[in-house]
């Protein structure tokens, strides 16, 4: 295997001297703040690095629907895939929303739920392809004055029709964008994905390198660095993905340099007498089939199967960066999601990570809390039989209902009570070290006052300030001000009153 072929040059590409003695010196708590959008991209924390992709609403992993307009009804991969596109639904679900996979600015590959490729059938156009081919591959006509309304051309040359609500096939040459005409379609976007994959195969193989080496180097730079140990930070955590195991001539459509860029921040992290906490954001396959996993099109695919590739990954890091004295730790998986990733393969691989990062440095290890329907607690008798190793949670006053209708002083006594009730059940459970690994002066109620974040983020700093290893904000810069360290201090909104 490619991955397990690199580990043979860990030595050769070591930045520093190979120790275990010099990562014992860890002064717990961290006090330390996320490095977000910077080595994986996050879009939403700064979508103008989008700005300049042609059709940057088509990317990989958008979510689309397409509605014929000469029947008033959806394509349908009947199903779910495994067999042929009818049009005969009125209202779009799950079967009726294709997943993009952008092979340049006007050609795509189609994907249905069941992970199969719409292209040419013998009869009529299906959706049973594993592996798309120039047979799934389809262009996408946008009408000049109206972007919404498409055709798709197929790779036979002729415009996919719909010829009644049962037969949908590729065989048409007209080309008028009248709603009676078979071919045309009204296309819906219902989802984006806006992560490393869509930045860099949306800008392509000569463009992206560029943007991409211009992000590294102004994003972060030392100055920060400074900014954040002057003002009390002990630590960065840093997402990483796990194309960075193959810098520099990683997979495409990635590209290289953002070990360069890594590489730079243990530098300064010495220099200002900071710890970094490498942090595996995005496993091969995707964990939890968010953006910031690298997933290509939202589905998560993180299994058994790629357990071995994702472990040489971390054995990757661990060489290269076991013999510096700014290493804190290494977060062997960022963000799992249950029950897709079961406890068993996690577990598995948790324990594979380990052994591997335990060959170069006895830095902490950090095992990420599962999402989704999970018990917390789940991986501490695990973590039991482990040395040097702390639990991730993140906790974010967000994303559900329950958030979204409480006032500002509801969000303030949540965190005093629940969040410090299970800090405190968790701590006293004879685990491991708790880690806060992300949490945000955000809150779910609108239009709060600076009183009021000053209010709520006192409230956090008072309780996180329990948490054993320590706790990492989310994150330094983002546009969205309140996500933004950096902005939360510049205008007096946060008092980091350090312990």
């Amino acid at each position: 295997m490619v991955y397990l072929a690199f580990l043979l040059f860990f030595n050769l590409m070591s930045c520093f001297p190979s120790s275990h003695a010099q990562n014992t010196d860890l002064k717990l708590p961290l006090r330390a703040v996320n490095l977000g959008n910077w080595l994986v991209t996050e879009g939403w924390m700064k979508p103008s690095r989008f700005d300049g992709i042609i059709n940057k609403d088509l990317l990989d992993g958008a979510h689309v629907q397409f509605l014929s307009t000469k029947l008033n009804k959806y394509l349908c991969a009947e199903n779910g895939g495994g067999t042929v596109l009818v049009a005969n639904r009125i209202s779009p679900s799950d079967w009726e929303t294709f997943r993009l996979w952008r092979v340049n600015e006007s050609y795509f590959n189609l994907r249905v739920l069941n992970k199969q490729f719409v292209g040419l059938g013998n009869q009529g156009v299906k959706a049973v392809s594993n592996t798309p081919t120039h047979s799934e591959t389809f262009q996408i006509v946008r009408k000049d004055d109206a972007p919404n309304r498409v055709r798709l051309k197929a790779s036979n040359g002729f415009f996919l029709q719909v010829q009644s609500e049962t037969l949908v096939t590729a065989d048409y040459t007209g080309s008028s964008w009248d709603d009676s005409d078979p071919s045309v379609l009204n296309i819906a976007i219902v989802n984006t994905l806006q992560g490393e994959y869509q930045i860099t195969n949306g800008y392509g193989p000569v463009k992206a390198p560029q943007v991409m080496q211009a992000h590294w180097d102004s994003y972060i730079t030392e100055q920060d660095f400074k900014f954040i140990s002057a003002n009390g930070l002990s630590a960065v955590r840093i997402p990483v993905g796990w194309w960075i195991a193959q810098d520099p001539n990683p997979p495409k459509p990635f590209v290289g340099g953002s070990l360069k860029a890594l590489d730079n921040a243990f530098t300064w992290a010495e220099k200002y007498g900071m710890k970094v906490v490498v942090d595996l954001h995005a496993a091969k396959a995707s964990q939890n089939r968010f953006e910031h996993s690298g997933a290509r099109d939202g589905f998560l695919e993180w299994g058994d199967s790629n357990i071995d590739e994702t472990v040489a990954v971390i054995e990757f890091l661990a060489a290269r960066y076991g013999g510096s004295p700014s290493l804190g730790a290494i977060e062997l998986m960022n963000e799992p999601w249950a029950p897709d990733v079961t406890l068993d393969a996690l577990t598995k691989y948790y324990k594979a990570g380990y052994d591997a990062i335990r060959k170069h440095t006895n830095a902490y290890v950090i095992l990420s809390a599962r999402l989704g329907p999970a018990n917390p607690k789940e991986l501490f008798p695990f973590a039991r039989s482990l040395n040097r190793v702390a639990i991730d949670v993140h906790w974010y006053n967000l994303f559900t209902d329950m958030f979204i209708t409480m006032i500002v002083q509801q969000n303030i006594d949540y965190i005093y009570n629940q969040r410090s009730s299970d800090l405190d059940s968790w701590i006293s459970a004879d685990g491991p070290p708790i880690l806060i690994g992300e949490w945000t002066g955000e809150f779910g109620a609108k239009n709060g006052s600076m009183e009021d974040y000053k209010r709520y983020t006192k409230a956090e700093l008072d309780v996180f300030g329990g948490a054993t290893f320590g706790w990492a904000y989310w994150s330094y810069k983002c546009e969205e001000n309140h996500w933004s360290l950096k902005w939360m201090i510049d205008n007096n909104f946060i008092q980091l009153n350090m312990r």
